[in-house]
């Protein structure tokens, strides 16, 4: 049981920061804004520090295996 929910939670973390980290990317390279009314930079900077969390939390879950 333990041992599904763990690759269960490491797949969706990963894929969510993964999509995150590639859309941010893309966002930043377009130089399109990652979130409106608020600044390219900041914006950008969080939301690559929430992908690269996300990742970071997907690979903690499936060391749990």
């Amino acid at each position: 049981m333990e041992t599904g929910a763990a690759i269960f939670t490491g797949a969706v973390f990963a894929l969510f920061g993964a999509a995150l980290l590639g859309w941010t990317v893309v966002r930043v390279r377009h130089g399109r804004p990652v979130a409106l009314g608020v600044n390219r930079t900041a914006s950008a900077t969080l939301a690559g520090l929430a992908a690269v969390a996300a990742l970071t939390a997907g690979a903690w879950c499936f060391t749990r295996l």
